[in-house]
C-alpha cells in the first residue's frame, strides 16, 4: 500500500493511489502543547532523575502520544503514519551518510589516515594554537565538502586525538570542532540547509548566504579570540605533557605505517568535494581508498577491512590516549544514533502531520506585531521546533512557511527569515543531544555521554559559534542593523510568483499558512532533491 505525505498546512501529496489528508481543523494551542509536554517531561525523568542518556523510550512514547492525539481529533492512523514515513524519507539521506561516516571513521583509522593526522597534529601543531586552528580547519573542510557531519566524522576525530595528546580536555576540542563544522556547513553552497533555506522563503542562495555573514563572522571572531585564550590559558596552567605527546607519537609509529600516502584518501574526498561531486559518493570513495591503502600499505587483509567497515578499528596498546580514540568506527558505532534519529524524525513527523507545530507556530504569528518581535520569534521557533522535532529540514520548512507572509506584510526581505532559519535550525542542531546534529556528535567525536558522563555535554556551551549567531542577530533585530527591506525587485518577484502577503491588520491566519501550492511544492522538490544528492546538514 502506498503512503500518502501531506504537509501541516493542509497541502495532499500522493505517492501512490492512496490520498491523505492532514487534520480537518487545527488543534488549539493548549492541545498542540499536550505531546510537547509529555515527552519533554519523560525526557526529563529519564535524563535527570535516572541519570540515563537514552532518549529513544521517552521519544517513542511521545511519538505514540501525538498519533493517539490525532486518532481522537477525527485523523486515521494512515494519515499520522505517511506524515511520520514522510519525515523519515525526506532524511534518509542523512542516515546514508551516517552509515557511510561510520564505514569511514573505522577503514580510516585502520589505514592510518587518522593516525597520520594525529601524529604530525602533534608535531607540528603548539598546544597554544590548538583550538583556533582546529576551528579554522573545520570551517575550510565543511565549506569544502558542504557537510557538517562529514568534517565531524574525519577531520574533527583526528582533532579530538591531537587535542587528547595535548592534554586539552575533549570538551573543548569538540566545541571548536563543532563550531568550526557547523559554520562551515552554514555558508557552504554545497549544504542542503543552506539551499533549503532560501527555497522555503523564495529567495536566493548566494543572497541568503551574503545576508548571513553580519551574523557568521563576528559570530566566529568571538569564538576563535575564546579558543586562542582557552589555548594560551591551558598552556600556562601546564595541561600538556610533552612526555605524554612522545608516548603517543613513538606509539603510533610503531602501530601504523605513517607517511603521506595514508593521506590519499583523504585528499582523495576533498577533491571530489571541489569538483561539486554528491558528498555521499565522495565519502564512499574515501572508504574504497582506505580500503585499499590498508590492504596494500598497512598489510591488512580483505576481511579486515570488511571487518573494520563493519565493527571497526580494535586494537589494545596499553596508550589509554590511543586506545580511547582509536578503538572506535565502523557502520554499526552509528546504529545507537540512526535508531534515535529514526524515532526523533517520527515524532517530528507526527507531530507536523497532526497539526501541532503548525498550531503553535500560528499562536507565536497571531501575537507580534514588530519587525524585532517577528524576527526573534522565527529564531526561538525554529530553535523550538529543532529540539521538539529532532530534524533540522522540519525546523527550516515548517517556520518558513509560517513566517514568509508576516515579513512580506511587514515590507521586510525575507532574507531575514532565512537567516533566522539557519541561525534556530542548522546552528542550533548539534547542541540539541537528542537532534540528528547533537547525536551524531556525540557519538562521531566519542564524547562519553553515551557512558553516563554527562560532563561532556559541556560541549554545548563551548560550542560558542553555535549560539552567539542567534544571538547577534537578536541584537541585529533589536537595532535595526542588517535588516534589510524589501527592494522592489523582491516585490516584484511575490507579485509575479503569487507569494501570500499578511497585513499585520489580518486576522485570519490560517490563509496565512497557506501558500500557494506551487510555492509550497518547491520547496518541498528542492529538500528532497538536495536530499537525493546526499548532502547533510
Amino acid at each position: 500500500m502506498a503512503d500518502t505525505t501531506t504537509t501541516a498546512s493542509g497541502g495532499d501529496r500522493t505517492n501512490g493511489d492512496e490520498q491523505q489528508k492532514g487534520p480537518a481543523t487545527l488543534p488549539s494551542l493548549g492541545v498542540a502543547i499536550l505531546p510537547i509536554v509529555f515527552t519533554l517531561g519523560i525526557l526529563a525523568l529519564q535524563l535527570f532523575y535516572y541519570g540515563d542518556f537514552t532518549p529513544h523510550i521517552p521519544l517513542a512514547l511521545g511519538l505514540a502520544f501525538t498519533g493517539l492525539l490525532g486518532v481522537l481529533r477525527g485523523q486515521t492512523w494512515m494519515d499520522i503514519r505517511a506524515g511520520v514515513f514522510h519525515v523519515i524519507h525526506v532524511s534518509m539521506p542523512s542516515l546514508a551518510v551516517l552509515i557511510v561516516v561510520g564505514m569511514l571513521i573505522g577503514v580510516w583509522i585502520g589505514a592510518g589516515t587518522v593516525p597520520t593526522l594525529i601524529y604530525y597534529g602533534l608535531t607540528l601543531l603548539s598546544p597554544a594554537v590548538f583550538l583556533p586552528a582546529a576551528m579554522v580547519l573545520c570551517s575550510v573542510v565543511s565549506v569544502s565538502l558542504g557537510t557538517s557531519w562529514g568534517t565531524v566524522g574525519t577531520i574533527g576525530l583526528a582533532l579530538m586525538g591531537i587535542g587528547a595528546g595535548f592534554g586539552i580536555p575533549p570538551v573543548w576540542t569538540a566545541g571548536a570542532v563543532v563550531s568550526g563544522s557547523f559554520f562551515g556547513d552554514k555558508i557552504s553552497p554545497l549544504s542542503d540547509t543552506t539551499n533549503l533555506a532560501p527555497a522555503v522563503t523564495g529567495t536566493t542562495v548566494f543572497d541568503h548566504i551574503r545576508n548571513m555573514l553580519p551574523t557568521t563572522v563576528p559570530a566566529m571572531l568571538i569564538a576563535l579570540l575564546i579558543y586562542a585564550g582557552a589555548g594560551y590559558l591551558l598552556m600556562q596552567n601546564g595541561q600538556t605533557s610533552f612526555e605524554d605527546i612522545n608516548l603517543i607519537t613513538t606509539q603510533l609509529n610503531q602501530d601504523f605505517r605513517l607517511g603521506l600516502v595514508p593521506l590519499l584518501p583523504a585528499l582523495l574526498v576533498l577533491v571530489l568535494a571541489v569538483t561539486k561531486k554528491p558528498p555521499l559518493p565522495a565519502l564512499f570513495s574515501g572508504v574504497l581508498a582506505g580500503g585499499a591503502v590498508a590492504i596494500l600499505y598497512q598489510g591488512a587483509g580483505l576481511h579486515d577491512v570488511f571487518a573494520l567497515a563493519q565493527d571497526g578499528y580494535e586494537k589494545t596498546t596499553g596508550v589509554e590516549q590511543i586506545d580511547s580514540l582509536l578503538n572506535s568506527g565502523g557502520m554499526q558505532s552509528m546504529m545507537w544514533t540512526i535508531s534515535l534519529m529514526l524515532i526523533a524524525l517520527g515524532f517530528g513527523g507526527a507531530l507536523e502531520r497532526t497539526g501541532c507545530l503548525e498550531s503553535i507556530i500560528n499562536a507565536i504569528v497571531a501575537r507580534v506585531k514588530s519587525f524585532a518581535a517577528v524576527q526573534i520569534s522565527a529564531i526561538g521557533a525554529s530553535f523550538t521546533t529543532n529540539m521538539v522535532a529532532g530534524d533540522p529540514y522540519i525546523s527550516i520548512a515548517l517556520p518558513g512557511r509560517m513566517f514568509a507572509p508576516l515579513y512580506r506584510g511587514m515590507g521586510y526581505s525575507t532574507l531575514n527569515l532565512s537567516r533566522a532559519l539557519e541561525e534556530g535550525g542548522t546552528m542550533m542542531s548539534p547542541l540539541i543531544p537528542w537532534n540528528a546534529g547533537g547525536a551524531f556528535v556525540i557519538s562521531a567525536l566519542g564524547l562519553g555521554v553515551l557512558d553516563g558522563n554527562l560532563r561532556d555535554l559541556m560541549y554545548i556551551p563551548l560550542s560558542f559559534a553555535c549560539w552567539l549567531s542567534p544571538l547577534i542577530g537578536c541584537i541585529y533585530a533589536l537595532t535595526g542593523l542588517f535588516s534589510p527591506r524589501a527592494s522592489e525587485d523582491e516585490r516584484g518577484r511575490w507579485d509575479a510568483e503569487n507569494h501570500e502577503v499578511l497585513d499585520l491588520g489580518d486576522t485570519a491566519l490560517g490563509s496565512a499558512t497557506q501558500e500557494t501550492e506551487a510555492a509550497e511544492t518547491g520547496a518541498e522538490t528542492v529538500a528532497e532533491d538536495v536530499g537525493s544528492r546526499q548532502r547533510p546538514h
